[in-house]
């Protein structure tokens, strides 16, 4: 089924965590999106990166999240939620805040009308390296995601709401010191497949983001080829450039480059990590800003659109020449530049003002009861 050119193009509030809600909303509607992917992180979690927390997720109630329709529906946006943590493996007492955290964020979903608004939660799942050291250590993760998420997912889909993956594998997520950086089950297409069919039900799905299976060497117009296209609910707007370095010839592709003795690295005439991210040789970007990148994002929309993909494009920033310079001018200016790359490619033509971005209805008013917040013992 071929899909109509009208896919809404939003943005993913981690590139604005120094903004407030309603400065966000302003922001989000001058660089011309349709939508906030909201991220709300632990205001007690341990990740550093890239991370925001835009709604008070404490306390939330049902005239909470009436107010919250009504103030996206004033603004003329949509809206989802998200937190990405590891939910199966690293500290025992982060990994339990993580999968309550996340819980109370499919509550919130629930209250602000969940899938009939279109209001997903989007998580990662991480992964247990104590068990992924041992043999059969990938069969043992995808058994320990299938114990943790099981209930979650019912959990989920009891209450309408769908949960959704990003592909990352957060290669830097662990000290540059170890071998792997292999850190997000879901990384790549087999992982999901296995885990759709662990847990069938159709209240998990994924969000797709390209730029991490360019560095991989993998084509994303193959993998959206190859995917059940009904699990895909969001596209990631992000891309990757790779590096032509001295360190991808002498690490190559494959595996990441390694922490070695700094002075022997230095007799060799090696290069090494400078940091836990500097792995794999690329560089994140932004579509259209700041020149070209390894992608075909013709064939790449082609591909979704005759698959029937209608869902949001939403633009996550970590491009190295906007957000991560620091200046918001520069990080509005990626946004903007991106939604005006995509445009021709998502949008239909109109003979007055040029593509445009037709809405196709509003939120409805949540009509859910309060339900209490639940842990992942109780779900147990």
């Amino acid at each position: 089924m071929l899909a109509k050119l009208n896919n809404p193009i939003w943005v993913m509030s981690s590139a604005y965590d120094k903004l407030s809600l309603d400065e966000l909303i302003a922001t989000s509607k001058e660089v011309g999106a349709q939508g906030i992917d909201l991220c709300v992180f632990r205001k007690d979690g341990t990740r550093e990166d890239h991370t925001a927390t835009h709604i008070e997720y404490e306390d939330f109630s049902t005239a909470d999240g009436k107010r919250l329709i009504e103030k996206f529906n004033a603004a003329e946006l949509s809206l989802s939620l998200g937190a990405f943590e590891n939910m199966i493996g690293g500290d025992l007492e982060q990994r339990i805040k993580n999968q309550n955290h996340l819980l109370r964020l499919i509550r919130i979903a629930y209250l602000l009308g969940g899938d009939k608004n279109d209001v997903k939660v989007g998580t990662f799942v991480g992964y247990n390296h104590d068990l992924g050291n041992e043999i059969d250590g990938f069969q043992k993760n995808l058994e320990e995601y299938k114990r943790i998420f099981e209930p979650i997912v019912k959990y989920a889909e009891d209450l309408g709401v769908t949960i959704v993956y990003e592909n990352c594998p957060m290669e830097g997520w662990r000290s540059a010191r170890y071998t792997s950086t292999y850190n997000n089950l879901p990384a790549v297409l087999a992982a999901r497949k296995l885990m759709y069919t662990l847990i069938p039900s159709k209240a998990h799905g994924e969000i797709y983001d390209p730029s991490h299976d360019i560095w991989q060497n993998v084509n994303p117009v193959d993998v959206m080829e190859q995917m059940d296209i009904d699990r895909l609910k969001r596209i990631h707007v992000k891309t990757t450039r790779n590096l032509k370095t001295k360190a991808r010839v002498e690490w190559g592709g494959m595996y990441p480059m390694q922490q070695v003795d700094i002075s022997l690295a230095e007799q060799a005439g090696i290069a090494i990590p400078q940091h836990d991210w500097d792995r794999h040789h690329y560089e994140a970007m932004l579509p259209g800003f700041g020149g070209t990148d390894h992608m075909d994002w013709n064939d790449f929309v082609s591909v979704l659109h005759r698959r029937g993909f209608d869902g949001p494009f939403e633009i996550e920033n970590e491009a190295r020449n906007s957000k991560d310079t620091g200046n918001i001018a520069a990080t509005n200016q990626g946004f903007a530049n991106c939604i005006r790359f995509l445009s021709p490619l998502l949008w239909e033509l109109d003979s007055e003002k040029g593509y445009m971005y037709k809405r196709r209805s509003y939120l409805e008013e949540p009509s859910a009861k309060d339900i209490p917040v639940v842990t992942i013992d109780q779900l147990k």
